[in-house]
């Protein structure tokens, strides 16, 4: 796990070295063990190295292939490059390393990019192809590893977080409006755009070649396909199920550094820690949990500290837990900006500090990313049957239960003060563009619940995946999601609806903006959502946890916004120099904040919005340009 950077000058000046060293100082944390560059003419790439799999200078980046075409600098792991590598060197190959980087730099000069489609990890990656003088960008197939991209003028710059494009110095920091008002629709970008004028984050799945002369093309080399496809008895999918998962969770304990595991206290990361600490003696958990001192409601339920301690015991492992208090987000907001630079779904201080436990004792995690949008545990959320069949009226209907943030109405007099930048902006059309080849017609719970899960794991998971590497990486440490293993991935998509959810033919409709424990009371009334994984989970975790309700890993805030942290919301979004009404109606904001703190309406998602932007303005928005704590860099 590292950091990528570099830019390639199109106008064929010579890149300079300290450019890219520059560039590569802006992401430190990510890679604190080493850094490498190499420049060719025009192009220049960097790399900071985090050594998790072959420590020695043996593996060391940017790297060249041993033909000596292609030179990468790679961020992440092919967790079966022991496979290829004998394959490789069945062919010829040799290998003057033990890491995972050679093998895939050795595969593409071997297999060309069709090697990619072989790749079973996360990984994003810059390879210059000295022969054919073009830079090739590539992201894994679910985007687990993110990787940016900009051009400005005569030069492209790109890297694997925004803060080293902006460290290049061609780049100016500047608000892109109409991602914002992509942002304040969906609480996340369906477009490959961010909250930077003119940065884009690459989609998942896809390989992006920029040649000398400037020509781009991007082409995606896989997607997620929902079908109905598999017919196996219930008994026998549970098994290939538990045949995948063990494989899935065996592959990623490959390292040469200590793994350790979250431990939420539901079954998913349940799971995975019960099957790591088959292979690990004394392997570490980690929870964080909630002090709900000032909770109330459904918030009394957040806290999971009691069944994660009891898996723990269950599984022998050496466990450490965190208690977030109110005054904790406070604390951590200017560090959490600064490291996850464009906001995400849902509220993310927690995985923050989450990151910041699990780092204190280990490179690497595993994490139960994956679980919910493969299997179907939203299921409030998925568009089971509308009064009409054809894929528009879906469309409809769905995207009026997508908009997150906002009331009806409020979005325009929101964004009064920028109208004129916004526009001719169409977030319906951005929703629909999520389905790349939609049908004309549906045909049925199955057809629609099937899409609903496409649109998840295109939109939702890619904003969760985006937050967990950023906030992992801000540490030090690499986070690993067995559940997203190809094999796994490939075989939950084949599954039926029917062996995930129940009760297809009934509707229940449940508020974004409630906390968490809304599962609970769906969960009351249908018993619904992951069904066969369940099944499967009773294997590795008691039976009342797998038969239990969902819990999202979330903090009393609903509370906290009317109590403890009250003084630091007003102080930030109701003060005077508040920079987020140079951008955003202050009376919608001082309206909707007051129905939160007066008990009218719960907004705990939009009050983070606001706080994460008001941060973000002062973080990254000077106005001239430049950008806080990169003068050094």
């Amino acid at each position: 796990m590292c950091g990528v950077v570099g830019y390639l000058n199109l106008d064929a000046t010579p890149a300079a070295v300290r450019v890219v060293e520059r560039m590569s100082r802006a992401v430190v944390h990510r890679g604190p063990d080493g850094a490498g560059t190499w420049v060719d003419g025009p192009l220049a790439l960097g790399h900071r190295r985090l050594a998790i799999i072959d420590l020695t200078a043996a593996a060391a980046q940017p790297m060249m292939s041993s033909d000596g075409r292609f030179v990468i600098s790679y961020n992440g792991e092919v967790y079966n490059f022991r496979e290829l590598r004998a394959e490789l060197q069945a062919r010829g190959r040799a290998f003057r390393s033990a890491s995972d980087t050679e093998v895939v730099v050795e595969a593409i000069s071997e297999w060309g990019l069709a090697a990619v489609e072989r790749f079973n990890g996360m990984f994003a990656c810059a390879l210059w192809d000295r022969r054919e003088r073009r830079l090739l960008l590539i992201r894994d197939r679910f985007g687990i590893k993110p990787l940016y991209l900009a051009r400005c003028d005569n030069v492209v710059v790109f890297g694997s977080e925004i803060k080293a494009l902006l460290a290049h110095g061609a780049l100016k920091a500047e608000m892109d409006f109409e991602a914002l008002g992509e942002y304040l629709t969906f609480q996340n970008f369906f477009t490959t755009r961010t909250l930077f004028r003119n940065v884009s984050l690459l989609p998942a799945g896809t390989i992006t070649e920029i040649r000398a002369d400037g020509g781009v093309e991007t082409r995606r080399y896989w997607d997620f396909e929902f079908l109905d496809g598999e017919n196996a008895p219930p008994d026998a999918l549970v098994e290939a199920l538990d045949h995948a998962l063990l494989k899935a969770v065996n592959r990623q304990l490959v390292s040469d550094v200590p793994i350790g595991s979250y431990l939420s206290g539901g079954m998913d990361t349940g799971a995975l820690t019960a099957i790591a600490a088959r292979q690990i003696s004394n392997l570490c958990s980690f929870t964080v949990g909630f002090d709900l001192t000032s909770a109330s409601g459904l918030e009394l339920g957040f806290d999971e500290r009691r069944p994660a301690e009891r898996m723990s015991y269950l599984f022998g492992t050496e466990h450490y837990e965190m208690v977030l208090k109110a005054g904790d987000m406070e604390r951590a907001m200017e560090d959490l900006v600064w490291h996850m630079e464009e906001p995400r779904v849902g509220v993310s201080y927690p995985n923050f500090y989450a990151a910041k436990l699990a780092s204190r004792f280990g490179k690497v995690v595993l994490s139960g990313s994956g679980g919910d949008e493969l299997f179907a545990g939203y299921p409030w959320r998925y568009w089971r049957s509308v009064g009409g069949d054809t894929f528009d009226h879906y469309i409809d209907d769905y995207y009026q239960f997508w908009q997150r943030l906002l009331p009806n109405g409020a979005y325009r007099k929101l964004l009064a003060p920028i109208w004129d930048e916004v526009e001719s902006l169409d977030c319906r059309a951005i929703f629909r563009s999520v389905f790349v080849d939609p049908p004309q017609r549906l045909t049925g719970p199955e057809h629609y619940v099937n899409h609903s899960l496409y649109f998840e794991a295109k939109t939702f998971l890619h904003g969760l995946l985006v937050i967990e590497d950023k906030l992992s990486m801000a540490h030090g440490l690499e986070s690993r999601v067995p559940l997203l293993d190809n094999d796994l991935v490939d075989l939950a998509c084949r599954i039926p609806v029917r062996h995930k959810l129940g009760n297809l033919a009934q509707v229940v409709r449940l508020d974004e903006n409630v906390p968490a424990p809304k599962a609970a009371r769906y969960f009351e009334k249908t018993r619904d959502g992951k069904l066969i994984l369940r099944k499967l989970m009773k294997r590795y975790v008691p039976e009342d946890i797998a038969e239990g309700v969902k819990q999202g890993f979330s903090g009393p805030d609903a509370s906290w916004f009317r109590g403890e942290s009250m003084d630091y919301v007003r102080r930030r979004l109701l003060g005077r120099n508040a920079r987020i009404y140079d951008i955003l109606d202050r009376s919608v904001v001082t309206e909707l904040l007051n129905d939160h703190l007066e008990g009218r309406a719960n907004r705990r998602l939009f009050i983070w919005s606001m706080l994460y932007l008001e941060e973000f303005l002062h973080t990254f928005m000077s106005g001239d340009g430049r950008v806080r704590g990169l003068a050094a860099a």
